[in-house]
């Protein structure tokens, strides 16, 4: 069963690198008394993610941000090493979160969770995009397939902000 509208976000950590190494960072650090935007890739530097998924939300951050949203993340089922190593590359460090899954206890505990083992991949995330407020799922966009960045894509998050 995957997490719905109304339901509050499971409790979580995740890795994140800083200027100070990698930190840890609580589902309640993060979320509470904040209304965040959290979307959810596959895998870092692969094709939709990179190319299409995570510059929607670069180029539209500011947009984002002026619609009442306190931070945005990006979370996916990769160690805090790969997760800071595209942050750096995509041009996101210091404007997004780059949240490391690394044991994908995040993203099982949403159900929300990929076998992605016949292209290589193990089990990943599913990409989706949700509006929490104070840890609570306000929007909930699942994509079908994950080659696809339409419904969770930062386009369709700005019309329902």
């Amino acid at each position: 069963m995957s997490i719905a509208i109304g339901d509050k976000l499971p409790a979580a950590t995740f890795k994140e690198k800083t200027a100070d190494g990698p930190v840890e960072i609580s589902t309640e650090q993060l979320f509470k008394g904040k209304r965040v935007v959290l979307f959810a890739v596959p895998g870092a530097f692969t094709p939709t993610c990179s190319l299409n998924h995570l510059p929607g939300y670069l180029e539209n951050r500011d947009t984002i941000l002026g619609k009442g949203v306190d931070d945005i993340a990006v979370v996916a089922v990769n160690d805090w090493h790969v997760m800071s190593a595209w942050a750096q590359q995509s041009g996101g460090a210091g404007k997004i979160h780059f949240l490391a899954d690394w044991d994908a206890d995040f993203t099982k505990a949403l159900g929300l969770e990929a076998d992605l083992s016949a292209g290589g991949l193990g089990v990943r995330s599913k990409r989706y995009s949700m509006l929490v407020e104070d840890g609570v799922v306000k929007s909930l966009n699942v994509e079908e397939s994950p080659g696809q960045a339409t419904v969770s894509g930062a386009a369709a998050m700005i019309e329902q902000l």
